[in-house]
């Protein structure tokens, strides 16, 4: 598959969104996601084997800040693996042309698998239970709504606000990175941020489906 043919395909899965036209770093990492997806591809690496690694390495976070700060360190880069693993598994499925729904819904699960798993790892460096756990429901609901919104036939509803999952890997590489070299409270305010967001973002999809019922 050509880089015009992959960016057709790409671009009708994310709401006609040209790469082409996106700000460097974007196009970069699009274009990079294609052409290790395509050298994943030609090997016979399924997208359903990269979905499956990106949640076996977030799972692995919280494991890892059992050991403490040295531990920690190695979280952060396990989060980047796994966020380099999401992007892969959408572009082995358009290159070796296994897009399905099936594929929607588990890459769907497995980011909330893996999220759960950052937010564990949140847990075991400090911060309070109950602040995880609420941040962990806001941000899954979140992804709700937008899901039953999308289900609804409101195209509106794939704008981006400021929870989405970039978001929540940028703030849980910082806390592991952070956590490796400060107190341990860094965790609780890793959190807070996570909870903020997820608020804020919520607040930014009702606000568009009110105003697609409109």
């Amino acid at each position: 598959m050509t880089w015009d043919e992959y960016v057709t395909a790409w671009s009708k899965l994310h709401g006609g969104f040209d790469p082409r036209q996106a700000a460097p770093v974007v196009r970069g990492w699009v274009r990079g996601a294609y052409r290790i997806g395509s050298f994943l591809g030609r090997k016979g690496v399924t997208p359903f084997t990269v979905t499956a690694a990106g949640v076996l390495l977030c799972l692995a976070v919280p494991l890892a800040a059992l050991a403490g700060r040295p531990g920690l360190a190695l979280g952060a880069l396990l989060v980047l693996l796994a966020a380099v693993a999401d992007a892969l598994d959408g572009a082995v499925a358009v290159v070796t042309g296994r897009i399905s729904r099936a594929g929607y819904i588990y890459d769907s699960v497995a980011d909330r698998v893996g999220e759960l798993g950052w937010l564990t790892a949140f847990w075991v460096g400090g911060a309070p239970g109950w602040l995880v756990v609420t941040a962990g429901a806001a941000s899954w609901l979140h992804e709700y709504v937008r899901a039953r919104a999308a289900a609804g036939g409101m195209p509106e509803i794939g704008a981006v606000t400021v929870g989405e999952r970039p978001t929540r890997v940028s703030i849980a590489f910082t806390a592991l990175i952070a956590g490796a070299l400060l107190p341990w409270p860094v965790f609780t305010v890793a959190a807070a941020a996570w909870l903020v967001m997820q608020a804020i973002g919520f607040g930014q999809l009702i606000f568009v489906v009110r105003r697609a019922l409109r």
